[in-house]
């Protein structure tokens, strides 16, 4: 598959908002390199950011800003410079993952009721709001101690209707789209190249992880399995299982024949 392909078949995950550089800048260190020791070349992310369209200028005014915000290292081998993430930015990757890269699958467990005297934002602590007052949430999370506190089990369907209007909905839908166009038109794991392959789930872990770390993560029983949401968990989990993550050595080989 060449470039202009390559670069047709995820024009939908493209064209969807929030594609700022450092972000992706952000995603594509936490996929491909997030483990202490692993660096990219400067000129095999110089490649990889043009295959996500990327101009060269807006890459350097990105990795200067993570640099300054800590999030990125860069250093000289000889006439190289290698960049990788800080102990900070390793933190903060190895946090998001969890939710970025959660099993799909949906199993039945309890959840918790919270209700609060006084009006309150509990999404720190892993809550969502249904009232001012009333949270629901996992129950690893914690509530505060002058709460009250039920076991839920099933929840009713329209306790899933309102939480998921609460959701951006519209984010999620316009997502599954592009997915679901790609899922069908990609070519096998195998004759996809490691350079195309680090782009593509750049791609797509970029735009689930702006959309799922905006909110709370929700207890199994209050997800719409129909719902734009869960069905975009269940595409991201498949494509990202179907073309596993190369390894920077890979991608540098690739590089080399583009």
């Amino acid at each position: 598959m060449d470039i202009e392909e390559f670069a047709s078949l995820t024009a939908g995950l493209r064209s969807l908002g929030g594609q700022r550089v450092w972000s992706l800048v952000i995603s594509l260190f936490g996929d491909l390199a997030q483990e202490p020791g692993q660096a990219i070349d400067g000129p095999v992310l110089s490649t990889i950011m043009a295959g996500l369209d990327v101009k060269p200028e807006a890459a350097r005014v990105a990795l200067h800003r993570l640099r300054n915000d800590g999030w990125i290292t860069s250093e000289k081998s000889g006439r190289i410079r290698r960049h990788s993430l800080t102990a900070q930015g390793r933190r903060e990757s190895a946090a998001a993952s969890p939710r970025i890269y959660a099993d799909a699958t949906l199993t039945n467990g309890k959840w918790q009721i919270v209700l609060t005297e006084h009006a309150a934002d509990l999404s720190q602590l892993g809550f969502t709001q249904i009232t001012p007052r009333i949270f629901a949430g996992p129950r690893s999370a914690k509530a505060p101690a002058e709460a009250m506190i039920l076991c839920a089990g099933a929840a009713p369907d329209w306790l899933r209707a309102q939480i998921a209007d609460q959701r951006q909905q519209s984010g999620y839908a316009d997502l599954l789209t592009a997915l679901t166009a790609l899922r069908g038109n990609l070519p096998s794991p195998t004759e996809l190249p490691a350079l195309h392959t680090a782009v593509l789930r750049c791609l797509v872990v970029h735009n689930w992880r702006r959309l799922v770390l905006r909110h709370p993560t929700l207890p199994a029983a209050l997800i719409d399995p129909e719902g734009a949401p869960h069905r975009c968990h269940v595409a991201v989990a498949d494509l990202l299982a179907r073309y596993p993550r190369p390894s920077i050595t890979e991608v540098e080989q690739s590089c080399a024949t583009v």
